[in-house]
Formats: C-alpha cells, sequence, structure tokens
C-alpha cells in the first residue's frame, strides 16, 4: 500500500509542474495514447503518468474526420485539463504511415489528423513526429534501439529494416489480397478452406469444420459431430478413415455436408474478406487438441513469417523486435518462430517506443 501511494504522489508532483510528453501507438484495431515526463532515466523511462484508448488509426484507410475523433478520444483520456499546456512533444506510430516519406498520403494524413485532435484539445503542437507503428513498435524493445528488424504478425503480417530508428526495406505487408503471408488472415483463410475441403471430400478431417461452422452461425444438424465406429449400420458416411493423429472421426451425411456449404458460402461472403482474421484462434485451439490439419496450417505460418525475415538477410545475432498478437506470450506461432528464428525479442505495441521517440526529438530541440 505504501509504494502504491509514493506512485500515486509522484505521478501527481509530475502531473503538477514537469514537462510531458505523448506517445501515440494507431494501429489497425485502436488507438493508444500514453502520457510520460518528457525527461527520465533508469527505471523511471517506463513510468505512464495516464492513458487512454480510441478506435482505428490507420491514417490511410480510417476516413479523415473519424480519425481525428479516435485521436482526440485517446489524447483526452491520457492527458488532463491541468497537464495539457505543459506538452512538449508528441510522437504518434500510424499504421499507413512512415517516417521516411512526410510526403506520403498516409503521413500527410496522420500529421494533419493529430495537429487538429492537438488543437481541439488544447495541447500544444511543439515537436510533433509521425512515425510508422512499426517504428513505433521497434523503439518499444529495451534500449530504445535505432537498428535492426522489426517483424509484425497479427491481422497482417510485414518486416522491415530499421536504421537510424527509420525503416529503408520492406518485406511483404502487401494486405490480404497479394500478401500478408503468414497473418491472422493468411491462418484464418487457411481454417475455412480446410472446413470446405473437409466437407466437399478433398481434404481430411478436422475440429476446424466444427469450429469455423459454430462461429459462422451454421444450424447445428448441418455440422459434423464424432462417432464412435466410422460405420453405423445404416450406409451413413464417417469421415473418420482420412482423420490425422487426434483428430477423432466425425459422422457428417453427405447431405449434411452439402447444406453445410450452402450455410457458410454465404456467411463468410456476407463480410469484408479481412474479417477472416478473426478464425486463426480457432486454429490455435485446434491444434491443442493435436489436430494435424490446424498444426500444419501453424507451421506453414511461421515458415512464412520466417522467409520474411530472412528475405532481409539478417546478420548474426542482430536484433529482431516482434510485436503482434501471433507471436506474443500467448501467441500460437510463438514457439513455432522461435525454431526458426531463435533472436525475438517481443514487444506488446508502439506506446512506449513512440514516447521514447518524442522525448528523442524533444532532446535534440534543446
Amino acid at each position: 500500500m505504501g509504494n502504491d501511494l509514493n506512485q500515486e504522489a509522484e505521478v501527481a508532483r509530475d502531473l503538477r509542474g514537469a514537462e510531458l510528453v505523448v506517445g501515440l501507438d494507431a494501429g489497425g484495431t485502436r488507438t493508444r495514447a500514453l502520457l510520460a515526463p518528457a525527461r527520465a532515466s533508469g527505471a523511471e523511462g517506463g513510468r505512464v503518468l495516464g492513458e487512454g484508448a480510441g478506435g482505428p488509426g490507420n491514417a490511410l484507410t480510417v476516413p479523415p474526420a473519424q480519425l481525428v475523433e479516435h485521436l482526440v478520444e485517446a489524447l483526452a483520456a491520457a492527458v488532463p485539463d491541468s497537464a495539457r499546456a505543459r506538452v512538449v512533444a508528441v510522437a504518434g506510430g500510424f499504421a499507413g504511415a512512415t517516417s521516411a516519406s512526410p510526403d506520403d498520403p498516409g503521413s500527410v494524413r496522420a500529421r494533419t489528423a493529430l495537429t487538429a485532435a492537438l488543437d481541439r484539445l488544447g495541447i500544444p503542437a511543439g515537436r510533433l513526429g509521425i512515425w510508422s507503428d512499426i517504428e513505433a513498435a521497434f523503439a518499444s524493445a529495451p534500449g530504445t534501439p535505432a537498428d535492426g528488424l522489426a517483424l509484425v504478425a497479427g491481422t497482417g503480417a510485414v518486416a522491415m529494416r530499421v536504421t537510424d530508428r527509420r525503416a529503408t526495406t520492406t518485406v511483404d505487408g502487401d494486405g490480404w489480397l497479394l500478401g500478408d503471408e503468414g497473418s491472422g488472415f493468411w491462418i484464418g483463410r487457411s481454417a475455412v478452406r480446410a472446413a470446405l475441403r473437409m466437407a466437399d471430400g478433398r481434404g481430411p478431417a478436422t475440429w476446424l469444420a466444427l469450429f469455423v461452422g459454430r462461429a459462422l452461425g451454421v444450424p447445428g444438424e448441418c455440422l459434423p459431430y464424432e462417432e464412435v465406429s466410422s460405420y453405423d449400420g445404416e450406409g451413413a458416411e464417417s469421415d473418420g478413415s482420412h482423420a490425422p493423429e487426434g483428430t477423432p472421426p466425425f459422422r457428417w451425411p453427405p447431405l449434411h455436408r452439402e447444406a453445410y456449404r450452402m450455410h457458410l458460402l454465404p456467411a463468410v461472403m456476407a463480410e469484408p474478406p479481412i474479417r477472416l482474421a478473426r478464425f486463426a484462434p480457432l486454429v490455435a485451439e485446434a491444434a491443442q487438441r493435436r489436430d494435424g490439419v490446424a498444426e500444419a496450417i501453424l507451421d506453414e505460418a511461421a515458415a512464412h513469417l520466417a522467409d520474411t525475415v530472412r528475405a532481409l538477410k539478417p546478420c548474426p545475432d542482430e536484433r529482431i523486435v516482434a510485436t503482434g498478437g501471433l507471436l506474443g506470450p500467448e501467441g500460437p506461432l510463438t514457439s513455432r518462430l522461435h525454431t526458426l528464428v531463435p533472436t525475438l525479442d517481443w514487444v506488446p505495441d508502439g506506446c512506449q517506443g513512440a514516447v521514447a521517440l518524442a522525448r528523442l526529438d524533444h532532446g535534440r530541440r534543446l
């Protein structure tokens, strides 16, 4: 309790008189903002004085007015009214932007939206830095490294070489239609494909047919279900003979399989393709049951990400900073990728890196 009170007192003191910086991580799913002291060293480097969250912050895909609102929402929660006049630097890591090309559309939109949000809240622009969300994530690694490789594996997948804190070379990140191999989208699409292949007889039995069908609201009578034997005496067909090790045999008569397809395909087509990424956790769940199809999908995803990193020709023991839900402590690809790329350092997001970049900008002005 005493330590908590001391921490609260320190935060209150910093909010009263210290110069402050703001770091933003504006990704495709949400926007996060952190308020921190402008000068920090040692353990104080991680001190957070305020934090807030808002909606998606992709500078290329979120409409400009909506992007401003999401930034205002995150900043207003992170920076109290009484502290706003003392913000001396702001750094934003935006999906769809890059520090290497400040005149590209994403960077221009990010700067315009962030300037408008700060102005609305009465926060001085001061030193305003626009970075990519990947550059900010790379800077989140311990020691705020300036050079190395960054790998992102979430809904999408991309790797970058970072030199002097700026991305110089990009591999993949080509979006769901043309790339993002090994990403959450790629895994989710593979899950639906495996379900359809089981349904039409081209592929082996897999828990994914059941999991995906349930997730998309396929009627229960159309779903495959387990059976003890592969023949029920009435000629009903079972897919158990093709089941991988660890996958129980399923009873799934042909008429039910056809009805499954008739329900599944319209449900998938009714949503944006990128929504397939939501099925990635189902693959991890099936793999935990030793489902051979799911395990093969995750193995292939990890191999794709390893190829993406290798395309940057990493030097021996070169720093590789990874972020994204697929590679976190509970990520389904973490252990698989570590066997292929053993030097990964994982960070949760780019917020702390954006704070560090804002401090560096402020320090260069002094």
